[in-house]
């Protein structure tokens, strides 16, 4: 019985040291799904994740994804100008580089705030601070302007990377959306760049 107790106790410490890599890995797998294949699972909660283990009963660092049934499909278009938007958060841009991606996803807002729009975006795809949870900081924000319309595409690809990012915070892992999704968001942006300009 007291071996049972202490190898339990070492295959959930030997879990935790790995919760960092599946972070990492579940983004990536998630960024890959977004702007390499433009099809993707917009709910992945952890009741979608799996662990898989060993046959000697030990975690591996291979994860499970199941339950594709909430999918969501971007045109080559819409994965440029989401990859646009990621970058420029990723980057750090000028508050009116990031609101003109935003704008450029057809975001419209009551008074078009390039400042509302970077925060927004911010907020979004950045690092978690510890000023969004304060009301005073969102009551700031939203005097300031308000959202008027949302595009859907736009709207998947946040409930993704905030279903993500939420699992991230409970394991105690802050990391930016942006720069996790930087290296897809780069390639996409590459890839449709002349095709998103023909378009125009």
């Amino acid at each position: 019985e007291w071996a049972g107790t202490h190898q339990t106790a070492a295959a959930q410490a030997q879990r935790l040291s790995l919760t960092a890599a599946w972070i990492d890995a579940l983004f990536d797998v998630h960024g890959h799904q977004v702007f390499s294949l433009g099809v993707f699972n917009a709910d992945p909660h952890p009741g979608n994740i799996l662990v898989i283990e060993e046959e000697d009963g030990k975690p591996s660092t291979r994860l499970g994804l199941i339950d594709y049934g909430q999918c969501k499909h971007l045109k080559p278009d819409e994965q440029y100008k989401v990859a646009r938007l990621i970058l420029s958060v990723a980057n750090k841009e000028s508050d009116a580089s990031i609101a003109a991606a935003f704008r450029d996803m057809n975001v419209k807002t009551s008074n078009d705030s390039t400042e509302f729009l970077a925060n927004f975006a911010r907020l979004m795809f950045g690092k978690f601070k510890p000023e969004f949870l304060s009301h005073d900081w969102h009551k700031k924000l939203h005097k300031q302007d308000k959202v008027l319309y949302f595009p859907k595409e736009l709207s998947m690809v946040y409930r993704t990377s905030l279903l993500l990012r939420g699992l991230a915070i409970s394991l105690q892992i802050n990391t930016s959306i942006g720069e996790q999704w930087r290296e897809h968001a780069q390639k996409a942006v590459e890839r449709l760049k002349d095709k998103s300009i023909s378009r125009k």
